[in-house]
């Protein structure tokens, strides 16, 4: 028997409050959050998962650029990244943030 695990994320880079560095984080969304992450029609845009991200991202004081993968009933709703310069960051601080762990 096999099963499939299907996963809401959302990468975020931008400053975080203290120390201002920016940094990178990937948000499990729930489903809960999905639902909460709709516009006004019931869809999911850029818009509305930005929208969201400013109510949910603590962490960050601002946000510079996301991605998402949003897992809509049977759909995947691929958003991404605004910016190349966004995606770059992104990658940037990871990549230290992992290196940090060895």
């Amino acid at each position: 028997m096999k099963y499939m695990v299907r996963k809401s994320v959302v990468r975020v880079v931008g400053k975080i409050w203290m120390p201002a560095v920016t940094c990178a984080q990937d948000i499990t969304m729930s489903d809960y959050d999905v639902e909460n992450a709709r516009n006004e029609d019931g869809k999911i845009t850029r818009e509305s998962v930005e929208r969201w991200l400013g109510a949910h991202a603590g962490d960050f004081q601002s946000i510079d650029d996301f991605s998402a993968s949003i897992e809509d009933g049977d759909d995947t709703i691929d958003i991404t990244w605004s910016t190349e310069e966004g995606e770059i960051a992104y990658m940037d601080a990871i990549r230290e943030e992992c290196a940090d762990e060895f």
